[in-house]
């Protein structure tokens, strides 16, 4: 038998991108993950965000560790699909 020691605390939010924290503007261009990258693409991400720059981040590559707050960073798996955008 399970006791139980009262109602349970609701399951917390996901995270989600603040504005004060979205300065490369990667809550406007969320809608691409899960689409296949290109460099339109890319471009009209960078446009469409407000981002200073771009950078796409493939796996087994080697990327530098500086955060700059105005870039979008848009991570792509092994098929050029994107699975995450965010600022850094």
């Amino acid at each position: 038998m399970t006791q139980t020691n009262g109602p349970r605390e609701p399951a917390p939010e996901p995270p989600r991108v603040s504005e004060e924290g979205d300065t490369c503007g990667a809550s406007r261009v969320q809608d691409r993950v899960g689409r296949q990258f290109d460099e339109a693409l890319g471009e009209s991400m960078r446009e469409q965000s407000g981002a200073g720059t771009i950078r796409v981040m493939r796996p087994g590559h080697a990327y530098t560790l500086e955060y700059r707050a105005d870039r979008l960073n848009v991570r792509v798996d092994d098929n050029e699909v994107i699975t995450d955008i965010g600022c850094g």
